[in-house]
């Protein structure tokens, strides 16, 4: 087979097609000082500076991406987002660096996701005493999301990772009953608009999703990710039952990276490819991503295992 370049292999990957390998990338790498030495660019080294300083340090940043991500041999990466204008700045940069090469995505979920531990009870109680105004809110989410990402797709922007968090370890915060009601639609609604504007959609959640799996699925996303292990989301199971509907991304195990052995890391990585990779529609990642504080040694260990067993 020719050999494709990283944005033909993810979308062959996303379309449920067969690549020449399966491609590989991560919703963030926040392992760069460890790999190149520094951290990428931030929003406090942008404060103060002239415009052509700033042109400066945008520039800098996409050739520091670009250099980070050639060292991983990934196929897609998460453009950082400050604000539109410097999104824009960037996205120009690395097109001008390194052509149409590379996928690159973006985060544009707008969604209801896990409230945390003081917004919970609030959000139950709305639910129960104002559904509508739930409902309300949850178009007006959808709507700027919507708009957000048809602007990013005109700033060169490929695809958009959709990371609300809908799911904890025992199973979705949502019954599947009002998922269906206060989260489905709206959903679908932002994947419709993304797939009309010619982007490519992938679905992140950690958690279990069996329990809302058929819903994610309805709503039609290119990709669904994290498939996560450590809330007993087997990779193998879900090919069988959807892997002919939706590309899979993800399932290796991120707590096994972290406190497990070797062994065990190498074992979930030939798991997902063993499981995964037939017949394509598969984007090899970890079920979160490479974190703070993890060695770098064990993130090049899933690497090493994608790069012995990628090839189709």
């Amino acid at each position: 087979m020719t050999a494709m370049t990283q944005k033909q292999r993810m979308i062959t990957a996303l379309t449920l097609g067969v690549p020449d390998r399966v491609p590989t990338f991560e919703l963030e790498f926040q392992l760069s000082e460890e790999l190149c030495g520094r951290p990428f660019l931030s929003r406090r080294e942008l404060e103060g500076t002239s415009r052509p300083q700033r042109a400066q340090l945008l520039r800098e940043s996409a050739e520091y991406l670009l250099k980070v991500f050639g060292i991983l041999e990934h196929d897609a990466f998460t453009v950082p987002y400050f604000d539109d204008e410097t999104a824009y700045e960037i996205i120009q940069d690395i097109r001008d660096l390194s052509g149409d090469d590379y996928m690159l995505v973006m985060h544009g979920d707008g969604t209801y996701a896990i409230p945390d531990g003081k917004g919970m009870m609030e959000f139950v109680l709305r639910i129960a005493d104002d559904p509508q105004g739930v409902h309300d809110t949850a178009k007006r989410m959808r709507d700027d999301a919507i708009a957000r990402n048809r602007k990013m797709r005109g700033y060169g922007i490929d695809g958009f990772i959709l990371c609300a968090d809908y799911c904890f370890n025992a199973g979705p915060f949502l019954s599947p009953q009002m998922f269906r009601e206060f989260v489905t639609p709206y959903l679908k609604g932002i994947i419709d608009e993304i797939r009309a504007d010619g982007g490519y959609a992938i679905k992140h959640t950690d958690g279990d999703i069996m329990p809302i799996l058929d819903q994610l699925v309805e709503a039609n996303p290119h990709a669904l990710h994290s498939l996560d292990p450590m809330a007993g989301v087997d990779i193998k199971l879900v090919k069988v039952m959807y892997g002919d509907q939706v590309a899979l991304c993800g399932n290796v195990h991120c707590a096994a990276m972290q406190t497990g052995t070797e062994e065990e890391v190498i074992a979930s990585c030939e798991y997902c490819l063993t499981y995964a990779k037939p017949g394509g529609g598969y984007v090899y990642t970890t079920s979160n991503v490479p974190f703070r504080g993890l060695p770098l040694e064990r993130y090049q260990l899933v690497l090493d295992v994608w790069r012995r067993m990628r090839d189709y």
